[in-house]
């Protein structure tokens, strides 16, 4: 069964020390790159909406899960080549660095497409 977390502090809290600092860099780097987005929990991992979906991400036991839509995929397949990745994640392996230029750069892409979706 999965746990319903009331939000993303639950969620964060519910990893091991390590991981959660990693998490803890994700939100931060989300949030600084899309300032009026809102945050929640959708499908059970932390999600974030401005004028619709905007990225979301989860924690496992070996990476980070970065899911920026198949838009935001397929826009970065060279900056994201060397992440294993799908049609609509990347995985950020736990034992490197994040790449927080790279998310900055993905959430603000899917930022600005939402919202010029709205025009």
């Amino acid at each position: 069964m999965m746990i319903k977390f009331q939000n993303v502090d639950d969620y964060i809290a519910s990893f091991p020390d390590e991981t959660q600092v990693l998490l803890i860099q994700m939100r931060a780097t989300i949030l600084k790159a899309a300032p009026k987005a809102l945050e929640g929990i959708s499908y059970g991992m932390p999600a974030y909406k401005f004028h619709g979906v905007l990225v979301y991400f989860a924690g496992y036991k070996k990476h980070i899960g970065f899911y920026p839509s198949t838009s935001g995929i397929a826009n970065f397949q060279q900056e994201i080549a060397m992440f294993k990745n799908s049609k609509g994640a990347i995985q950020f392996p736990l034992s490197k660095p994040l790449p927080l230029k790279l998310v900055t750069t993905i959430t603000k892409f899917r930022a600005a497409e939402n919202l010029a979706k709205t025009r």
